[in-house]
């Protein structure tokens, strides 16, 4: 049996109640994630572009424009939605690789659920089932997918088309169909995707090409089904490896559960640890930033520092360590705030930025995974002194475990930056807490106008 083959038979043969609530729990965070970056993202640049011409287009009113209140054909609604979502820098990230798969299968089968007419329970199931190949194809594409340059997008597509063909019920044989749809319809170039607003454009791209194959192959069309594992294939091209992992041991642990982390800062997740232990070290030393003499950063995932030093906008912040760790050594913490251009500008952060440095000599990577995106910062004072602070993984990501309270926080946060009012705020959240027990998606998106 073809790799799409045996990924189709274990989706279509698990159901919701083979799940464990700990996955449904994630998925319902992974909603208050998407929608709440989503609205922090409602009115940038390259959101509205997407937006204006997917309702230029117009078509069937088969799901909702989120905070815009209008409807369109389901794959142009999860477009928008998803590029809406990934433009804030502030969704999520599997850990393996940073790809944000969460932001596909929210967008994707909460639009497919307002066309099928599915419940909640169903739409949390179809996500999980879509991170889990997603994931599984992107861990087998780590690291050459991006040795070889391609963005995350090359494997969360198969999240969207997991996640729509579960809800249009879609047999074995026209499952595997749409993995292999999805094989051969993205592409994306990590340096655009570091570089510019390219990076939401390949999400919204996932989106609607992952739900354009699940409609596909829901109509009979019929592909290479082998395209994956065959010479020149998907794996081939996209330098993928360990094969045999993809279709090992089904069900024994969900990656959305394992792997999966919600950013409760903007920007990109590598950089959340440094942050983290940036703010610690400098809360433990008291430390006044016209005081430090240098600052070092010692992470297995950097040789040099990466990105922009001084960046000057939200998709420089989002790739640049060093404005990471200056912020939240100036202001002893970092947060939503210093994605804002008067933080970018601050003169106390861009002189911090000016002291930091990468230790030569760094930790090895544990396994063939840079996941752990673990790091120490040492903050060296004028006067010899030094603090420092080690952080493994980030707050709200799995192997730390995810509160609720954190999503809540970052929910009320960000949500009324869409212009929702405050009652459509509380009222949409604690829909996204039941989501399980909802009848209709449009439970939800009816509060998202």
């Amino acid at each position: 049996m073809s790799i799409a083959g045996e990924l189709a038979r274990f989706v279509t043969g698990t159901s919701v109640d083979d799940l464990p609530p700990l996955a449904l729990e994630r998925a319902r965070m992974a909603i208050a994630s998407t929608i709440a970056s989503a609205a922090m993202g409602v009115d940038i640049v390259s959101s509205r572009i997407i937006r204006e011409l997917a309702k230029e287009r117009g078509g069937a009113a088969e799901a909702t424009l989120w905070f815009d209140g209008g409807a369109l054909p389901v794959a142009d609604a999860a477009r928008v939605n998803a590029v809406m979502s990934d433009a804030a820098a502030s969704d999520d990230s599997d850990l393996r690789s940073i790809a944000h798969i969460g932001t596909i299968v929210s967008t994707t089968a909460i639009a497919m659920a307002e066309r099928t007419g599915a419940g909640g329970r169903d739409v949390l199931a179809a996500m999980v089932l879509g991170y889990e190949i997603a994931g599984r194809i992107d861990e087998a594409l780590t690291p050459g997918r991006g040795e070889r340059g391609f963005h995350g997008s090359i494997s969360t597509i198969f999240g969207g088309a997991v996640a729509a063909g579960t809800l249009l019920e879609l047999t074995p044989g026209q499952m595997t169909q749409a993995i292999a749809l999805a094989a051969t319809s993205i592409g994306g170039l990590m340096v655009a995707a570091n570089t510019s607003v390219a990076r939401e454009y390949h999400a919204g791209l996932s989106a609607m090409l992952g739900i354009h194959a699940a409609l596909a192959a829901n109509k009979g069309y019929v592909a290479e089904e082998h395209v994956l594992e065959m010479p020149r294939g998907f794996f081939s091209a996209y330098g993928g490896d360990h094969l045999p992992d993809v279709t090992k041991d089904f069900g024994t642990s969900w990656d959305i559960t394992t792997d999966m982390a919600v950013k409760l800062v903007p920007g990109g997740h590598p950089h959340h640890a440094a942050a983290e232990a940036a703010a610690t070290a400098a809360i433990a030393g008291d430390i006044d930033p016209s005081d430090v003499a240098s600052i070092v950063l010692s992470s297995a995932k950097y040789r040099t520092l990466p990105g922009p030093k001084h960046p000057t906008d939200l998709i420089g912040v989002a790739h640049s360590p060093a404005y990471f760790i200056a912020a939240a050594i100036a202001d002893r913490g970092y947060g939503w705030v210093h994605a804002s251009p008067e933080k970018v500008a601050d003169p106390v952060i861009a002189r911090l930025i000016d002291k930091i440095t990468v230790d030569p000599n760094p930790p090895p990577y544990p396994d063939r995974f840079p996941h752990h995106h673990g790091a120490t910062v040492t903050i060296t004072l004028e006067d010899g002194r030094q603090f420092s602070d080690h952080v493994d993984f980030p707050r709200g990501s799995a192997p730390r475990g995810i509160e609720w309270a954190d999503v809540d926080a970052k929910y009320r946060r960000l949500v009324p930056l869409s212009g929702l009012v405050p009652e459509k705020v509380e009222a949409s959240l604690e829909v996204v807490h039941g989501f399980d027990t909802v009848k209709a998606a449009s439970e939800l998106t009816r509060l998202l106008r």
